[in-house]
């Protein structure tokens, strides 16, 4: 069974940088999977952050993190990290990270085209 944890939320102060960690078990490799990064703020929908699957070469990234954020992998695709600077109270938000089987450019972006999603991790940041 696929799971994913997600690790490095807290609190930090605007301007800041951090470091998210994606854990993914279950099978020997996720390397055909696609990873995503999605937040979600209290009283707002989720959003999607960013994305990495191997078909498109380079990670995906949403307008608002665009710039300030990186998401890197190892070959196996057992750990996504979501690296973000520049930190804004507006980031604040939990995060989640979730898999599936990599699909298009277009659908990768809603949180639909995944199955597994991990609990999710605290960002806060103080102004």
């Amino acid at each position: 069974q696929v799971q994913l944890v997600e690790s490095g939320g807290g609190l930090v102060q605007a301007g800041d940088s951090l470091r998210l960690s994606c854990a993914i078990s279950g099978r020997s490799t996720f390397s055909h999977f696609a990873v995503a990064w999605f937040r979600q703020a209290p009283g707002k929908e989720r959003e999607f952050v960013g994305c990495f699957y191997r078909a498109a070469g380079v990670p995906i990234y949403a307008d608002s993190v665009k710039g300030r954020t990186t998401i890197a992998t190892d070959d196996a695709m057992n750990t996504v990290s979501l690296q973000m600077t520049s930190l804004k109270p507006e980031d604040t938000a939990v995060y989640f990270c979730a898999a599936d089987l990599a699909q298009s450019r277009f659908t990768i972006r809603f949180g639909s085209s995944y199955k597994y999603w991990g609990p999710g991790t605290q960002v806060t940041v103080s102004s």
